[in-house]
């Protein structure tokens, strides 16, 4: 079995939950191998259908106490660029692809994003080009977050977030 999150926590995505659940998405998903996709969508009022087939299933739910779970499963995480999901993500050494809400303005999201994929960590893009990017990824190249330091990622995010110099 070979699953799909995508989480967007506590708020509302509705652009990323309708580009993934998108029946071009889901066909480059399941090309990929993939033959789950499991959608956290928060607020949002985009709900896909839940359905599933003999060869992919589809779930959506709203919220969990933990996402521990679907991260533990998942082979391939797709995230909203908040902090929160990006580091559990990357601390349980999953592949992770942040898309970037262009409709909110506070950037320090995207300066995140940004600096994570050039230490190479993860992979980031808009939901326009969420197809090409997961046709085009080649998930080997990604490294490891160093796991255990919350210090180091804290200090990290406070100067991508400007609070020090």
């Amino acid at each position: 079995m070979k699953c799909v999150f995508v989480t967007v926590g506590t708020t509302s995505f509705d652009d990323l939950i309708a580009c993934v659940s998108a029946h071009d998405s889901l066909q480059i998903i399941q090309n990929l191998g993939y033959n789950r996709l499991v959608l956290q969508i928060g607020r949002g009022k985009v709900v896909p259908e839940p359905f599933s087939t003999e060869s992919f299933t589809l779930d959506v739910y709203r919220y969990k106490d933990s996402l521990k779970e679907d991260l533990q499963k998942a082979d391939l995480v797709i995230s909203h660029a908040g902090a929160g999901s990006c580091l559990e993500t990357l601390e349980k050494r999953k592949p992770l692809i942040v898309v970037i809400n262009e409709k909110l303005m506070n950037n320090h999201q995207l300066e995140l994003a940004k600096q994570l994929h050039k230490d190479g960590h993860l992979f980031y893009c808009t939901c326009s080009m969420l197809p090409g990017l997961l046709q085009s990824m080649d998930l080997s190249t990604l490294k490891c977050f160093p796991p255990g330091q919350p210090e180091k990622f804290s200090a990290f995010l406070d100067k991508v977030v400007g609070l020090q110099k």
